[in-house]
């Protein structure tokens, strides 16, 4: 089919196009909203960026009414779907979401050409209002094409990066284990000989001890993170109450046995999380609070809260959650190099407690995986550790729909 074929109807087309625009835009991003529960205004956060979607329908209008100038790379309309399709990325939009919008996008627009021929009065063949429609959908799956290539070269280079920081992770990992093995297995060939001491015995093996407790922490931090898929739709999720409730059963006994007070805030946001990302993160929150509890003070807590951020214009909406504690604390001078692979601030200060270093830079990459944060704050009387994670669909579920939490908040 010839595209460039004169066409009677094109220059009527092309010009309601153009005049009735910004009606179509407003329906567009109706649609979108509706789908990906984000208000209208996030969609397009700024009023350059709303410009974008009149811009597109411009171009392709021009298409439809000069097909001989072809859509290309080099003209501004593609310039602004790649932008388009940046926005989308740093938004946390999937594939699928991207894909779906330009078919909502494409299907306003051919429900416009269906409505303008019955109202412009032009003689025109069957053959030539083909034409025109060929027109139209090329013109859209060019634009989409140049908006999910953007897309995906930026996923592509997270992708990328995201490799190189696993090849370093298990880098780190296996220099660990090694280093770990082979104090093992040199304080066991110290325990064969006849003419230890029995303390000397003693040492060596609450060295092993250590040493293989260390590692399994280790493993169970790795199985826990291997549980995580890159995809969000295969991952099991609950209510952020019940994950919480379930790292608070893990944990009785080690609190019980450091004489530590664990409880859940009874406002917890009632929003659903991914379960293994998050009762992983809360493990090794937890862990540690119990691990670096103060025994000095006479009341020891751990307290694990949480709230719900509004959405902004640069950020949908998150839920923060914050795991607070009467600890040790941290010195200033090691809060920069918390989440570090292998680092421990408190090594060098508490005695008889072991670990990799491993958890919180675990907590890093999971919450990150999933499009959050994580960091830690500091005051005069308390340790807070927190992660936000997005909960822009936390309003897709009716109220019908959510199921009764027990809660368990106090060990």
């Amino acid at each position: 089919m010839d595209l460039s074929a004169p066409c009677p109807l094109a220059g009527a087309l092309a010009l309601r196009l153009r005049s009735e625009k910004d009606a179509l835009t407003r329906r567009w991003l109706d649609r979108i909203s509706q789908r990906v529960a984000l208000d209208p205004n996030r969609i397009f956060p700024t009023d350059e960026l709303l410009d974008h979607v009149p811009l597109l329908i411009d171009g392709i209008a021009t298409y439809l009414e000069y097909p001989a100038q072809t859509v290309s790379a080099d003209m501004p309309v593609i310039a602004k779907a790649m932008e388009l399709g940046a926005l989308r990325y740093t938004q946390g939009f999937d594939e699928y979401e991207l894909l779906k919008e330009y078919e909502i996008f494409g299907g306003i627009l051919f429900a416009f050409l269906s409505r303008a021929v019955d109202e412009i009065d032009l003689d025109c063949s069957r053959q030539e209002l083909v034409l025109c429609a060929h027109r139209l959908y090329h013109a859209i799956s060019l634009i989409q094409q140049a908006t999910t290539v953007q897309f995906l070269a930026l996923m592509k280079e997270r992708l990328s990066e995201r490799e190189e920081r696993l090849r370093a992770f298990n880098r780190s990992l296996t220099h660990e284990m090694r280093n770990r093995i082979g104090a093992t297995m040199g304080a066991g060939q110290l325990l064969q000989m006849p003419e230890l001491a029995a303390t000397e015995q003693e040492r060596l093996v609450g060295i092993i001890v250590r040493n293989m407790e260390s590692m399994r922490v280790a493993l169970d931090n790795l199985l826990e993170l291997s549980r995580l898929s890159n995809d969000a739709r295969q991952h099991r999720h609950v209510l952020l109450p019940r994950a919480a409730a379930e790292v608070v059963r893990q944990l009785r006994e080690l609190a019980r046995s450091r004489g530590v007070r664990v409880t859940v805030d009874d406002a917890l946001p009632e929003v659903e999380v991914n379960a293994a990302g998050v009762e992983l993160c809360l493990m090794n929150y937890v862990s540690n609070s119990l691990k670096y509890s103060d025994d000095d003070k006479a009341d020891r807590w751990v307290q694990i809260t949480g709230r719900m951020q509004p959405a902004t214009s640069e950020t949908p909406s998150q839920v923060i959650v914050e795991v607070r504690d009467t600890g040790l604390g941290v010195a200033p001078e090691k809060r920069s190099r918390l989440f570090e692979r292998f680092y421990r601030a408190g090594g060098d200060a508490t005695s008889g407690i072991d670990g990799t270093g491993l958890g919180l830079s675990i907590v890093r990459e999971t919450v990150e995986s999933l499009g959050g944060r994580a960091w830690a704050e500091f005051t005069d009387s308390e340790t807070v550790f927190a992660f936000a994670l997005p909960s822009r669909r936390a309003g897709e579920r009716t109220p019908s729909s959510v199921p009764t939490v027990e809660r368990e908040s106090v060990i």
